[in-house]
């Protein structure tokens, strides 16, 4: 492979994820030659241009942006979506009956109550398996295509303009991996909600799988994916794009990512995500709401929807109590995702320092 090859292919944007420009000149030029190339600017320095993301190299390793990489990717998902959707089942049960028997269920603590006189302490968890299963499904693909988008995204728009236009690098890629993670959540979405919100209605996913397929045929399983996707693209864009962008800041103000020990970086990730799930959850909810009223009621449109809850019910009912649980939920997905990243040899995500703008013109010539 010749040394122009090598560097198309070793050059990659700010936006990934290692800390500083981790041995950009031994991956382009071969550990030979780093003594000709200029050491990177230090901290704070005007910069721009690309970043190169060391590929781990020892036995065993996972290999950067290889096959094994974005398979580890998809696999922290499940265990990043899944577990904690399924941790959060009581408070996701309350918010859906909120949402569709307000009269009933007028408050969170007045919605426990209902729930336990009616239902005894199992009923705080019903539905968790179609919850596990279906976000399981949704974290693989959300996460696995994300990484595998931002990669090709980001060698698309080149190490510079990547840099420069890195959020909407961000934008651009977790968006798509929510359209086709939504369409492996949505069959269980639909089996969760009836089995949350109408008692008597199943059991759980082996029983209110079928009888909702018998009932309403398989396009009743997608009858809720237009709101899902309205919720979900906007929820994961903002998820991904303000971890992304918090946790930067956080490395560039406080302590250079390349200082933090994985410890550290861990709790940074859990910081970034509960606050990236503060914003998904106000951008999310209406929604929400909708997704909820339209999986409840067999035959209602989303004027319907409207209709019954109005503009401001929409914004606002159950919107604390999601705040609450989006934010604690999307802190402990990110210390989950990053937690299995370290686990198998992956460095964390985000917080990477940019080249500086001499050192990007002096690899460009040399390749």
């Amino acid at each position: 492979m010749d040394l122009s090859e090598r560097s198309r292919q070793s050059l990659l944007p700010g936006l990934l994820y290692s800390p500083g420009t981790l041995g950009m000149e031994r991956m382009v030029l071969g550990r030979s030659a780093v003594a000709s190339v200029p050491k990177a600017a230090p901290s704070g320095t005007a910069s721009m241009g690309c970043v190169v993301a060391r590929a781990p190299n020892e036995p065993g390793k996972i290999k950067l942006y290889s096959p094994m990489f974005y398979a580890a990717c998809a696999a922290g998902g499940i265990a990043s979506c899944g577990l904690s959707h399924m941790a959060v089942t009581p408070l996701d049960l309350v918010k859906c009956n909120m949402q569709i028997d307000p009269a009933k269920y007028k408050s969170v603590s007045s919605g426990f109550g209902v729930l336990l006189r009616e239902q005894g302490v199992k009923g705080f968890f019903r539905g968790w398996v179609p919850t596990l299963l279906g976000y399981s499904a949704q974290g693989a693909c959300k996460y696995g295509f994300y990484e595998i988008f931002k990669k090709y995204n980001s060698d698309i728009a080149g190490p510079e303009y990547a840099a420069k236009y890195k959020t909407l690098i961000y934008l651009a890629s977790s968006g798509p991996a929510e359209v086709i993670a939504g369409v492996a959540l949505c069959p269980f979405e639909a089996v969760k909600v009836r089995v949350q919100t109408q008692p008597g209605f199943a059991r759980g996913l082996s029983d209110g799988l079928p009888k909702l397929v018998k009932s309403e045929g398989v396009s009743g399983l997608y009858r809720g994916l237009g709101p899902l996707w309205g919720r979900q693209i906007p929820y994961t864009m903002m998820k991904f794009a303000s971890f992304e962008t918090t946790v930067e800041m956080i490395y560039k103000y406080s302590i250079p990512k390349d200082q933090c020990s994985k410890q550290l970086q861990l709790g940074v990730s859990l910081a970034g995500g509960y606050i990236a799930g503060v914003l998904c959850a106000v951008v999310s909810h209406p929604a929400d709401n909708l997704v909820s009223f339209l999986n409840n009621a067999k035959g209602a449109t989303v004027s319907d929807a409207v209709n019954k809850l109005g503009l401001w019910g929409l914004f606002t009912r159950g919107l604390p109590l999601r705040i609450a649980m989006v934010g604690t939920l999307t802190g402990a997905q990110w210390l989950t995702y990053d937690g299995f990243k370290v686990m198998v040899g992956l460095p964390t995500t985000g917080g990477v320092t940019p080249a500086t703008a001499s050192e990007a013109d002096k690899l460009k010539a040399v390749a």
